[in-house]
């Protein structure tokens, strides 16, 4: 148990030590790639149910 709990506090020691090293972006700029992931997002569902609409509206007139 001793063993596992060593390991345990290990990894957690390093996972610290590593985030430390991580270069975190800005306010600025999380908020500016947030925005931009929004956008694509938006546009992309737009995209796919305008694609949608089209195909639906185009299979209903070959299926009459």
């Amino acid at each position: 148990m001793a063993i596992t709990n060593n390991k345990i506090f290990r990894y957690f020691k390093e996972s610290k030590d590593e985030l430390k090293k991580v270069t975190w972006p800005s306010r600025k700029e999380a908020i500016k790639h947030t925005l931009i992931v929004i956008g694509v997002s938006v546009s992309v569902a737009v995209f796919l149910g305008l694609a949608d609409y089209i195909m639906n509206t185009g299979l209903e007139q070959v299926i009459k």
